[in-house]
């Protein structure tokens, strides 16, 4: 009954307006247009983009996508819907994990706080990849970790090798390198005592491998190895230089982490805390080692991809399913009463969630006061994306002001050591905060981004044509305009499609801040603008 009152209630979360806002260029279209083209060519087994190989990714997620689509169209709620499922999958495995290692009421708060962190929760309501990668590989080190301690420890290592194998298959050699590290980090903590053999792992690799050659083989022995080559040489170029101008600083994630996973981060600070060993004395030989897992597998992650220089914001998310079990650890003893919150938790709490509020609070009156703000703003394509006919009014700003009040409801809460109540209230209200900003902020703010681009695109659905974007990468003009394949080789050639011999109208966007030379090139013709993009037509 509980686990179907979990699910209900997720569902209730992730699914519901899943299609209120465009999809997202770039992570969110490329997936959606890859499932989109595998539907139309009837190609199932290579992952495309423009009816050409993508060598970035293989095709669990897409195919996922695929099934969506077959179900509800091709539309942005088929491709969200599947992190939808896996979020409700995710809930009730941290519940059903949490109830193992302690009882129900750990199991609640552990899927209430990663429900309630911003973060976790928004990606499961969006088509990126990562949700669906991170819970495979969270459950592989999970059956890792479980092997020393079933009854049959190589059930176990197949059920890890497993997951692994779907881990690879969603997004590729990654998930073995996260996997290998967290091992050997683990193995190295523990001096070498731990029960997972040499078999075990040979179970693991062997069940890692079969399950990524029921794709991975079968692409080998139908198109040769130049798949797996130009997929091996992507990942090399991703670990090692900033891709597409996703650069960062070395503590990029930490910042991601600490302000993206409000409030469960908070919680981790209570480990700077200085411990009383009668806390850890108490617990189970597992649950200890469950914990050295955690960290083992939360500092690999955020260690990896800060060293990584390739920085997106998803790229650590990882991190969300040891941060939430650390974070409702920490939760749990203070609801036991065998931690007590500081003063300075519960300050930096307020301070982050009150900047959060107070950013929610400024998103409506910069849509009221942005005829005086434009000519404060430098950038020209900013200030056109600020000219979109945008409803707000000022009462919008009691959203962010309601948050406000509750995060420091919640503190009034916890400093006079109402500590339920205090937890309740901030990460319901986090919950409510995010469902607010889903449905009611981002289709406004997806109005200013690109709205503009995507109405645009979808005019030529239907229509023999050739729709190109100059200047900037997008895949947008592909699923928007329902692309279909074509017989001439050069449309995919820019020269060809401004100065060759096209066969059929040839139409163009960029970003005004790119226009200039586009609009006096002898062949195109100005047919529009709006909102930051520029229009163009082949004469």
């Amino acid at each position: 009954m509980k686990y179907l009152l979990i699910a209900i209630v997720a569902a209730f979360l992730f699914v519901p307006f899943l299609g209120a806002v465009h999809l997202f260029d770039w992570d969110e279209i490329n997936f959606a247009e890859a499932a989109r083209e595998m539907i139309v060519s009837g190609n199932y087994t290579q992952v495309q983009i423009d009816f050409q190989p993508f060598w970035e990714k293989p095709p669990l997620f897409i195919w996922m996508q695929v099934i969506s689509m077959h179900l509800f169209g091709v539309n942005e709620f088929a491709a969200r819907f599947p992190n939808a499922i896996i979020g409700i999958a995710t809930l009730l495995v941290l519940f059903g994990i949490g109830k193992k290692l302690i009882d129900d009421r750990f199991g609640f708060w552990w899927a209430l706080i990663y429900a309630g962190s911003w973060l976790p929760h928004f990606y499961f309501k969006s088509g990126i990849i990562d949700p669906t990668f991170n819970f495979f590989i969270f459950l592989a080190v999970y059956y890792a970790y479980r092997i020393s301690y079933n009854d049959k420890p190589s059930r176990m290592a197949i059920l890890s090798g497993i997951f692994l194998g779907l881990a690879v298959l969603t997004k590729g050699p990654a998930a073995i390198i996260i996997a290998v590290l967290t091992l050997m980090v683990y193995w190295i903590y523990k001096k070498g005592k731990t029960n997972i053999s040499f078999l075990h792992i040979l179970w693991i690799t062997l069940f890692a491998s079969l399950t990524t050659l029921l794709w991975f083989g079968y692409e080998i022995l139908t198109h040769g190895w130049e798949f797996v080559n130009q997929f091996v040489i992507y990942q090399v170029r991703l670990f090692t230089t900033p891709d597409a101008g996703h650069g960062g600083p070395f503590f990029y994630h930490w910042i991601v982490l600490l302000v993206g996973c409000f409030p469960a981060s908070i919680f981790l600070f209570t480990y700077l805390q200085g411990r009383k060993k009668s806390i850890y004395l108490t617990q189970s030989l597992e649950l200890k080692d469950f914990r050295i897992w955690m960290w083992v597998l939360f500092w690999v992650v955020l260690l990896l991809f800060s060293i990584v220089k390739t920085k997106i914001v998803h790229y650590s998310s990882l991190c969300y399913f040891p941060l939430s079990y650390l974070a409702a650890t920490q939760v749990y003893r203070i609801l036991e009463g065998k931690l007590r919150l500081r003063g300075w938790n519960i300050s930096l709490m307020l301070f982050i969630g009150i900047v959060l509020g107070i950013a929610i609070a400024l998103l409506p009156l910069v849509g009221v006061y942005k005829a005086q703000l434009i000519p404060m703003i430098g950038d020209q394509f900013a200030k056109a994306n600020l000219q979109a006919d945008v409803n707000w009014s000022v009462w919008e700003t009691g959203f962010g002001i309601a948050y406000v009040l509750l995060v420091i409801i919640s503190g009034v809460l916890l400093f006079r050591h109402k500590v339920q109540a205090g937890m309740l209230c901030l990460f319901t209200s986090t919950i409510i905060a995010i469902q607010i900003t889903v449905v009611h902020f981002v289709p406004k703010v997806e109005k200013y981004s690109q709205a503009a681009a995507i109405e645009y695109f979808e005019s030529f659905i239907g229509k023999d044509v050739y729709v190109k974007a100059l200047g900037y990468h997008s895949y947008a003009h592909l699923f928007y305009t329902r692309k279909q394949p074509s017989t001439n080789p050069n449309y995919r050639n820019e020269d060809w499609l401004l100065n060759g011999p096209v066969d059929k109208p040839a139409y163009f966007i960029c970003r005004i801040t790119d226009s200039e030379s586009y609009r006096n090139h002898p062949n195109l013709e100005l047919i529009g603008e709006k909102n930051g993009f520029v229009f163009f037509k082949r004469k």
